[in-house]
């Protein structure tokens, strides 16, 4: 019985020499490589969500949707298709920094649908944007004045672990603090770019290992985002507290 060949793996460089990159009308340089598992429609659109404001925060980096990002160690290798024997090794994305730029390697093929490939390049873009500009000043006194009301629950596993040590009252609490409220902000803009690609149910992005932050605690982060960043041309900011039956 013949057995299918083993996926094809390129060095990231070499798939930045190979694969012509576009530039969206916001600005962000993206391409697409291999068997993605994202339909060119679906990823010019998430790439298009991306407030212009935001965009301008990613002047140096581009972004490569491949199949698979996989990891050996200290080497990075590209698939052009999934494969199960590479899986195992690999990664949901790398940064590889390639002279003064830096290209991020989005694995498609480890998740499950355009939801998780869009939150996964919109969480890359949440943290670009803190590392690149820092936290508004607005958002970090809306986001700590909620924690200072207790109002249950986090955003991310980060968020609520350093919201626990910040309130502790330890000697690092002031430390906690800056790096809950990045996380927070990062976490809210992702939430917030992913409602602009798609409409989906807030409890799809529940974990087992924290609770998810109250709704309309939220639905306040969210507000102040939007006004941040407004939406592009095209793309609607909403929250739906019951849909229509």
């Amino acid at each position: 019985m013949s057995q299918a060949a083993p996926a094809i793996t390129r060095s990231p460089d070499e798939v930045v020499r190979q694969t012509p990159v576009s530039q969206a009308p916001n600005g962000v340089c993206y391409a697409s490589a291999g068997e993605i598992a994202v339909n060119s429609f679906d990823l010019e659109r998430m790439v298009a969500a991306v407030p212009t404001r935001i965009a301008t925060a990613l002047a140096r980096k581009a972004y490569y949707f491949v199949p698979l990002t996989v990891s050996h160690g200290d080497e990075t290798l590209i698939a052009d298709r999934y494969d199960v024997a590479l899986s195992d090794n690999a990664i949901c994305h790398k940064n590889v920094p390639l002279g003064d730029s830096q290209c991020v390697f989005i694995s498609t093929r480890l998740m499950d649908d355009k939801f998780s490939v869009a939150f996964e390049f919109f969480i890359n873009v949440g943290h670009a944007l803190v590392d690149h500009a820092g936290v508004s000043a607005e958002f970090a006194d809306l986001a700590w004045s909620q924690v200072e009301a207790g109002v249950r629950g986090e955003t991310s596993l980060d968020a609520f672990e350093s919201r626990k040590l910040a309130t502790a009252n330890g000697p690092d609490a002031e430390r906690f603090k800056n790096e809950y409220l990045e996380a927070t902000f990062s976490d809210t803009i992702s939430i917030y770019l992913l409602s602009l690609y798609l409409d989906f149910d807030y409890w799809d992005l529940r974990e087992r290992d924290y609770p998810l932050l109250t709704p309309s605690a939220l639905a306040e982060r969210l507000r102040m985002v939007a006004e941040l960043f407004p939406p592009n041309t095209g793309f609607e900011f909403a929250i739906l507290y019951k849909r229509r039956g």
